[in-house]
């Protein structure tokens, strides 16, 4: 069985949440939705849930963080090319989220960054495997 991860994430209006993920290519799963949840999916394996401030309080005795003011977590997402990352970002900025940084090209890597409408932070990424493990391997000189 593959492993799967569930991010969950407190917001302040969970209707504009919601079209803000559906905006970026998530879809709404109703089966886990309600008034105080909306349980939206990426993939097979990456789900994202989004909870009212009261809902997310029930699950932690810690203060809910103010993500415009701090930064709790930064969250990487794979896309399967730079394109795809481009539409990701280009996606989450037209739907009213934030760049939160400039975009970074290492060539075998690409990746931006945007905040969601509750500023919690977003990297959709891409990288050519092959040609970072080329670009990390240390170089040897010649005899």
């Amino acid at each position: 069985m593959s492993r799967m991860i569930f991010v969950n994430l407190p917001v302040a209006d969970l209707d504009a949440a919601k079209a803000f993920y559906e905006a970026i290519g998530a879809v709404n799963n109703p089966q886990f939705t309600d008034e105080t949840a909306a349980c939206m999916v990426f993939s097979d394996t990456i789900f994202v849930m989004l909870l009212t401030h009261e809902k997310f309080a029930e699950f932690t005795p810690k203060k809910i963080a103010d993500a415009h003011a701090t930064s709790e977590v930064l969250i990487a997402l794979s896309a399967e090319s730079r394109e795809g990352v481009d539409e990701i970002a280009d996606k989450a900025l037209a739907a009213g989220g934030r760049e939160s940084r400039e975009r970074q090209d290492y060539g075998f890597m690409y990746a931006r960054s945007f905040e969601d409408l509750d500023g919690h932070i977003w990297e959709p990424m891409w990288m050519d495997l092959e040609a970072a493990t080329e670009a990390m391997q240390p170089e040897t000189a010649d005899a």
